[in-house]
């Protein structure tokens, strides 16, 4: 039986994690350790606190209480710059106006910025990286398309090869498939798990309400309710009917076929009252 010593190492780490602003705990007591190679799913309730927990796993929040080691650095010790740049940050609403090219939107994931910067051009070799991820992700032919004639789905596959251009250890998405059709998401989600056979050693964390935008490269989830994680692990034995409806304060049923997982409601059924939870 493997020791903790034969585990992978941490890239991310909470421990009794507390997050208050304006008076209001958004999150409470969080604890979650991912390891180099794990693909996690952070799944809740509308207000649940998934995506303040992606900010403190993304360096954009500090906890009020707790520490956060990201990359083995600890917030509040590190420069959060230089942090930063090893961090991919995937976000649907990506506060772009400008008509860049997705040649372009890719080449700001190496500066950190919306807009290009100015006077700046990149080098040789971060041009061809460029142009490597775009024909990876299957945007190729859209690679001098301005980003206001793109679709919703050119977009997410843009800003997944914008987080990966800086070869980060970390990749975060946040709600990813928010806005996709069911052939978009499809294309989306097979698009995060080419990146992921590409980079067997990329860890990331995935944000979602949904269990059907979870990718099949998905390899451990934490349930997140009231501010709390209620459960934590492998996908497979966070991901079940119990669990999740207990998260969800609502019986479902969760069915896994193969590397996919699907949710139902169970008909005829009541409320569920919430677990002690875990940390």
């Amino acid at each position: 039986m493997p020791t903790i010593d034969d585990l992978p190492l941490p890239v991310l780490d909470l421990r009794d994690v507390t997050l208050v602003r304006d008076g209001k705990s958004l999150l409470q007591d969080v604890c979650l350790t991912v390891r180099e190679g794990e693909r996690w799913a952070l799944l809740g309730p509308n207000g649940a606190g998934k995506s303040t927990m992606l900010k403190l796993c993304g360096a954009i929040e500090h906890p009020t209480r707790g520490t956060v080691e990201v990359l083995g650095k600890r917030l509040g010790r590190v420069d959060i710059r230089e942090l930063r740049e090893s961090i991919g940050h995937v976000d649907p609403r990506h506060p772009l106006r400008s008509a860049l090219t997705i040649e372009q939107v890719v080449s700001t994931g190496i500066t950190g910025t919306i807009e290009l910067m100015p006077r700046w051009q990149p080098t040789a070799a971060q041009r061809t990286r460029v142009s490597e991820l775009i024909d990876l992700l299957g945007i190729a032919n859209r690679a001098r398309s301005a980003w206001t004639t793109l679709s919703q789905g050119e977009r997410g596959r843009a800003l997944i090869a914008r987080a990966m251009v800086a070869d980060p250890q970390l990749l975060l998405l946040d709600e990813p498939s928010t806005g996709l059709d069911v052939a978009a998401r499809e294309q989306l989600l097979d698009t995060i798990d080419l990146v992921h056979a590409s980079r067997p050693t990329l860890s990331s964390i995935l944000v979602t309400h949904h269990l059907e935008e979870l990718p099949s490269s998905t390899t451990h989830a934490a349930l997140l309710r009231d501010g709390r994680v209620h459960a934590a692990g492998q996908a497979t034995g966070v991901l079940t009917s119990e669990l999740v409806s207990e998260c969800f304060g609502h019986p479902i049923e969760i069915e896994h076929t193969g590397d996919r997982w699907a949710a139902r409601s169970v008909r005829g059924a009541g409320r569920v009252s919430a677990g002690a939870g875990a940390c």
